[in-house]
């Protein structure tokens, strides 16, 4: 009878080629029945981007077919082996899937494939967002969204002190006393993270208010993530807000004030972008970022016309904007990136985007044609008007410098003339002073 083979030995964390696996990894796409092989390999190529803005070195990649998910490791057990000798062949130690793992799975493909570390799309945007919060609403959010993932999975950081002692029933072991004091630590660290961010997300709340007092016309710019639209607030308002050719380059809502040719100005803000599969977490953490898209009075929708998925990424941008309560506002779709494809391209997204601009942020084209669109969206409920302002209501007129286009000012005995374009956030507190009323 021949001896049993021997087990293999445990890792040992400080290994420096433990450390280097780490950070190398085979990527799992997933094909359910009714999906074709271009749709699975598609959603895989965004993984690929996701992963390599974490610097993680990507060895090889694979679609799994599957007909039902596996609970114990999402896919069959012959594929798993499959997936574990190709990341051990590689020299990786991180398998990741475009797919939701359960904490359960992530334990049971350490345990049965020889110590390879499992992580999911949602660990992956989870990681980049954490690497990408700045201001410190974002830091808060992405810190809660990071707990709340942690919490039912710290079973898998103790799981070497189970059964560390024995005793009686009313007796509990090491492992079980220490992940208990842990869940204690990361539940009172959750409830001090929103209390905080519900004190950043008042503070906001009033800064917005701020801005409503200056009676512009409010738009926000949404869209999937490197659509282009930190560089369409760039090109638009002459700003110099970060626009890498990478995803989620932009967390944080940004807002600058655009003029107009015709002295019109309006609020512009660029927001966080938005990606299929995005963790649900994720979803209702940055629920006080994407207030501000709720808030405009219009939605400037930028589709990324060089992206083959693009009508699914519209389709996503537009699904989340009804999630959070801004499907209603009215939408200006720019179609960006033009200088990428080719005429035929073109012609099929104006179809499928009747009234869409073509816009190229290099070339230039579409910028008048969307001042233009822009202008009629500031002057939907503009006033022409001539104001004769008493010399005491200087507060007034510092607000129509602010809020209105002012055409002339010239100072008479009896006050200030003032010719200007008043926006109906204004005209009530000048209805008193204009001149033949």
């Amino acid at each position: 009878m021949s001896d049993p083979a021997p087990k293999p030995k445990p890792l040992d964390p400080f290994d420096p080629e433990v450390i280097a696996r780490a950070n190398r990894a085979i990527l799992v796409g997933l094909q359910r029945q009714g999906e074709t092989n271009e749709e699975a390999q598609l959603l895989l190529n965004e993984l690929h981007e996701l992963v390599e803005n974490l610097g993680v070195e990507i060895r090889g990649s694979l679609i799994a077919r599957i007909r039902e998910e596996s609970p114990r490791h999402l896919v069959g057990s012959g594929k798993m082996e499959e997936i574990s000798k190709l990341a051990h062949d590689k020299e990786c130690g991180l398998v990741i899937f475009d797919d939701e793992l359960t904490p359960a799975q992530q334990r049971n493909w350490e345990k049965d494939s020889l110590g390879l570390h499992a992580i999911d799309r949602q660990e992956v945007i989870l990681d980049i967002f954490v690497t990408r919060a700045k201001t410190k609403e974002a830091v808060l959010q992405v810190e809660l969204a990071k707990l709340q993932q942690q919490l039912p999975r710290l079973k898998r950081l103790w799981s070497h002190l189970d059964r560390q002692r024995g005793g009686g029933a009313m007796q509990r072991d090491a492992g079980e006393t220490q992940m208990e004091m842990d869940q204690r630590k990361i539940r009172d660290k959750i409830a001090k993270v929103r209390r905080d961010l519900a004190a950043v997300v008042a503070q906001r709340a009033t800064q917005r208010k701020q801005r409503q007092r200056i009676p512009l016309p409010t738009v926000s710019i949404v869209g999937y993530t490197n659509a282009g639209k930190s560089s369409l607030l760039n090109k638009l308002t002459g700003s110099d807000v970060l626009a890498a050719n990478q995803l989620f380059a932009t967390l944080d809502p940004t807002t600058r004030r655009l003029e107009l040719p015709s002295g019109r100005a309006m609020l512009l803000t660029d927001t966080v972008g938005f990606v299929r599969r995005l963790p649900h977490r994720l979803v209702e953490a940055f629920k006080a970022t994407l207030e501000e898209a709720i808030q405009a009075d219009y939605l400037i929708h930028v589709v990324d016309l060089s992206s083959p998925e693009r009508e699914k990424h519209a389709q996503t941008t537009l699904q989340v904007l009804q999630e959070i309560g801004a499907g209603d506002r009215p939408i200006i779709t720019v179609l960006n990136k033009a200088d990428l494809v080719d005429e035929v391209v073109k012609s099929e997204a104006k179809s499928q985007h009747p009234g869409a601009i073509l816009f190229s942020n290099y070339t230039g084209q579409g910028i008048a044609e969307l001042q233009e669109l822009l202008e009629s969206c500031a002057s939907e409920r503009d006033q022409k008007v001539t104001l004769l302002l008493p010399h005491d209501q200087y507060a007034l007129l510092a607000k129509l410098h602010a809020g209105a286009t002012v055409l002339s000012s010239k100072s008479e005995d009896m006050g200030t003339r003032v010719e200007a374009i008043v926006p109906a956030r204004l005209q009530a507190q000048v209805d008193p002073w204009v001149v033949g009323r």
